[in-house]
């Protein structure tokens, strides 16, 4: 007797049959040699523009063209795969739509990839070439891959493992990122621990680049910028993919009037959607004098680098914003919810020295109750039990690994 395919079984098969087909453009590429000068970015699976890791080796990559030029030497071809090629870029990265027969042709040809993302699973690697994964958070409380237990589907495995396959060396800032990418980004290879390229400038933050970001929202050198960034709402979770005053969003006139109260001062808050909100067109839908949406920015961390505080929920980010020693908070006001869809957190919230709210009362207390000594104290036990390095050159880290590659 044959059994009936469940719809999950009917899903993979149809993902696999087209992932087949599609390999062929890849295939038919590999008649073209590999170019020994040439590195292709992505971001998100092209969904989303210069940001992220990949932007900071690609800068540091500029850097050294420079640098070739000056000396009459031929430059790398700095590629980039991107949905909307409308988007801004530097001049000297060629930009390339992220289609199918582009995506084959570039990648096929290069003799590096850098990603912060899965690849697709019609991606074929080429014998000699090398695939640098930075992926888009190091230290996060989310459940990820195997962690995220019967909630991690079967096509989301497929996916994870293909592309696990074919990376040749991944990043890390931490103690605590290693022991994670068994399970939770089912890789088992190498990995060059220097620290997250994108932090790079949060540990410097350049007072002339900080001072730009208040220019360019008419705000003044002595105002005070906290940024709200929540995670991405997705995959198997239930929730809709929106952002609206009634959900999960905390009342943003109270919590920048006790900002102001407990550290004084004008304080403005910078509204960022995840990435992939913005890729679908969603926005906020809220207004005030005081708010400014800064999602559309093709890169947060130019912006995190001049801000005061932080907000968010179970971003990965809030271990980013830690580098800067700035007060911290988290709204979680779905937070049994949340672990119920997604699966247990991987760290205990009380465990860290953010201060934690389910509610806008709590979160009211939260910071009119924040006690800045006992807060940094915490801070620099985190960061000595997860093993963190940051020192702000891995930028310049992850492209010496590249160029003796490259040079290979």
């Amino acid at each position: 007797m044959i059994r009936d395919m469940t719809s999950e079984e009917r899903y993979i098969r149809k993902r696999l049959r087209r992932a087949r087909k599609e390999a062929k453009s890849f295939y038919d590429c590999r008649k073209y040699p590999i170019n020994r000068h040439k590195i292709v970015f992505m971001n998100i699976e092209g969904t989303v523009g210069y940001g992220c890791n990949p932007k900071y080796i690609c800068e540091e990559m500029r850097r050294r063209n420079a640098m070739r030029r000056e000396n009459n030497e031929k430059p790398y071809d700095l590629v980039w795969l991107v949905d909307d090629i409308s988007l801004p870029f530097p001049d000297d990265v060629r930009v390339v739509r992220n289609t199918l027969k582009n995506r084959a042709y570039e990648l096929s040809t290069a003799a590096v990839w850098v990603d912060n993302s899965r690849k697709q699973l019609e991606v074929r690697k080429r014998s000699g070439q090398f695939y640098l994964q930075t992926w888009h958070g190091m230290i996060g409380v989310k459940p990820t891959g195997l962690d995220r237990g019967s909630s991690f589907s079967r096509i989301a495995y497929i996916v994870s493992k293909h592309d696990s396959d074919m990376i040749d060396i991944m990043l890390s800032n931490s103690d605590f990122r290693d022991a994670r990418l068994s399970r939770g980004m089912l890789y088992d290879g190498s990995v060059l621990k220097i620290g997250s390229p994108r932090n790079d400038g949060l540990v410097r933050r350049d007072p002339d680049a900080c001072m730009a970001v208040r220019r360019k929202y008419g705000l003044r050198p002595e105002d005070h910028i906290m940024m709200y960034a929540p995670t991405f709402r997705g995959g198997s979770q239930t929730m809709q993919r929106t952002i609206a005053k009634d959900l999960h969003v905390p009342d943003f006139g109270r919590v920048l009037s006790h900002m102001q109260k407990r550290f004084g001062g004008e304080w403005y808050m910078f509204l960022r959607l995840h990435p992939q909100l913005t890729a679908r067109h969603i926005g906020w839908n809220i207004s005030g004098s005081h708010l400014i949406d800064v999602s559309q920015e093709p890169d947060m961390y130019e912006l995190l680098a001049a801000c005061d505080a932080f907000l968010s929920d179970y971003s990965a980010s809030v271990f980013d914003a830690a580098v800067m020693n700035i007060p911290i908070f988290l709204y979680v006001d779905d937070y049994d919810d949340y672990i119920r869809e997604r699966g247990n957190l991987l760290i205990d919230f009380n465990e860290l020295p953010f201060p934690f709210a389910k509610n806008d009362d709590a979160l009211a207390s939260c910071i009119l109750d924040f006690d800045e000594e006992k807060y940094h104290e915490g801070l620099a036990e985190m960061m000595k039990t997860f093993g963190v390095i940051e020192h702000g050159d891995a930028s310049k880290k992850a492209v010496d690994e590249i160029l003796s590659h490259m040079s290979e």
